[in-house]
Parts: C-alpha cells; structure tokens; sequence
C-alpha cells in the first residue's frame, strides 16, 4: 500500500488539481473515493480528517493536510514543481492568475453552494453555473495576455494556472459554460492535453 493517500472525489475540481501535481511529481498514491452525492464527507471518519467536510485531503510524508492550494504549495516546495516563477513580481502575477478561478469562481460553483442557492432545480442549477464559469474564464483569458504561452500558462512547464485551469474547463466542458472566444485558452488546453500527468490525472482516467 501506498504511503500517499488522497482522499477525493473524481469529479471534485479541487482534487482534480492535487492529482496532476501528485502525476508531476512522480508520487505514486493511493486513492480514496470520498462519494459526495452520498454524503461521504460528512461522516465520523472523514470529518475526524477534514472538520470541513470537504476533499481533498492528502497524507504524505507522515502528514496530514486540507485545502488543495494549500497542499499544492506544499508539493511545490517538496518536490520542486516550479509551479511559481522566482520573481516575485512575476510570481505574485501567476498566483493571481491561479487564484482568479480557484478562488473566486471555484468556490461559488461547488455543488454544496450551487445546491443551497437553486435548491438543486433546473435550469437554475445551470444558468447559475454560467453565470460565473463564463466571465471568470473571459477575465482568465485576458489575464494570460501578461504571459506567453510556450506553451503552457505562463511559461515553458506546467504552472499553478494550469493546475487551476483545466479542472475549471473540465467544469465547464460539463456544464456547457461558454469560452469558444478565448484562443490563449485553447492554446493552454491543448499543451496540457498532451502531457502525461494531466491525462493522467482526468476524471475519466480514474
């Protein structure tokens, strides 16, 4: 048995991007379905893990931490990802990038959120989902014109934008949230189509 475990849902977009990092880095992990339309994460063993409720969680190193950006920094710093650049402007530039999905359009669309603000109809739960998937991808791709895409979000490797990136089009892509105008986009999509940690790493790879 692995001594890495992650706890996570497949579809969760959180885990989704401590998946890639864990691929990047060649750490072999065990898995462990944390079903949230069952209400997994509320039970006694997983809340004695996470007291929020929520994925993923990773037990690495003999530790034990929550919240993916948090555990992504972690991995960076461990495993020498080069998720940030070294500048600090440049790095402080990439973090916000990541961030303008993974903290202000990911949350809003997590299905606990989505399910208390549209008490689950359609198309509410839809039109909701649009709603903020769309512009915050709109205001991602104009945010990538700081950096050049060679090919991937800001730079040359895969960055803490990608990892934050494609999980969001994975939502996206599933939700029918537009972003057929956005070519830096694309372009991003496609360099982390072809790279192993991130087919590894798909929802559908599970």
């Amino acid at each position: 048995m692995s001594s890495t475990i992650l706890y996570d849902y497949w579809r969760s977009t959180a885990s989704y991007r401590v998946r890639i990092a864990l691929h990047l880095a060649n750490i072999p992990f065990e898995k462990v379905s944390v079903n949230l339309l069952d209400g997994d994460q509320r039970s006694a063993a997983h809340m004695a893990r996470n007291p929020q409720g929520l994925v993923p969680v990773l037990e690495i190193d003999g530790q034990r931490f929550t919240q993916s950006l948090a555990i992504l920094e972690y991995l960076d710093e461990t495993r020498e990802l080069n998720l940030l650049p070294q500048d600090p402007v440049q790095r402080a530039n990439a973090r916000a990038l990541a961030h303008s999905l993974a903290v202000d359009v990911h949350p809003v669309c997590n299905l606990s959120v989505v399910g208390y603000a549209t008490g689950g109809n359609e198309p509410a739960r839809t039109d909701w989902m649009h709603h903020f998937i769309t512009p915050g991808l709109a205001a991602f791709e104009i945010l990538l014109e700081d950096f050049e895409q060679t090919p991937f979000a800001t730079g040359l490797h895969p960055s803490l934008a990608d990892l934050c990136l494609i999980p969001q089009i994975y939502n996206a892509d599933r939700w029918g949230a537009e972003y057929s105008d956005c070519p830096r986009i694309k372009t991003v999509i496609a360099a982390c189509a072809a790279h192993p940690a991130f087919v590894a790493a798909r929802p559908d790879s599970e």
